[in-house]
């Protein structure tokens, strides 16, 4: 597959490893460079510095073609604005949004947005484990 990723922090930087090692064609962009370079040496990647919601930073990445995108800035709102143009504009198949946010995570997926919301996720989670302590 080939897949954009927007955003390279820590989730960014790390998705790229795990694709790329799974054989998928990967580009990353991010508007800071510092994070671009802190890609690990040997990743197969290309990466943009360059903000995702600008469509020339998004042609340049070849959303033309991608099968797939994946917004995991650290910033709602670029996530949502890039996952909007990819599926609405672009027509890509497959958009994944991180949603920080629980109130705009379940407006998103109101509006058919795929999203994945940290903070619920790490709620649920720790739910779990003070459940399975307290039967232990």
């Amino acid at each position: 597959m080939y897949i954009i990723i927007a955003g390279c922090g820590k989730i960014g930087a790390n998705l790229v490893k795990k694709l790329s090692n799974d054989g998928h064609d990967v580009v990353v962009i991010d508007p800071s460079e510092e994070n671009l370079s802190q890609l690990e040496n040997g990743t197969n990647c290309l990466a943009i510095t360059g903000m995702p919601i600008d469509e020339d930073i998004l042609k340049s990445a070849g959303i033309e073609h991608a099968d797939a995108l994946c917004a995991v800035s650290s910033d709602d709102n670029v996530n949502i604005m890039t996952a909007q143009i990819a599926r609405q504009l672009y027509h890509v198949p497959r958009v994944v949004t991180r949603c920080y946010d629980p109130g705009k995570d379940e407006v998103l997926q109101q509006m058919g947005l795929c999203t994945v919301c940290p903070t619920m996720l790490t709620v649920e989670r720790i739910g779990l484990l003070l459940g399975e302590t307290e039967e232990n």
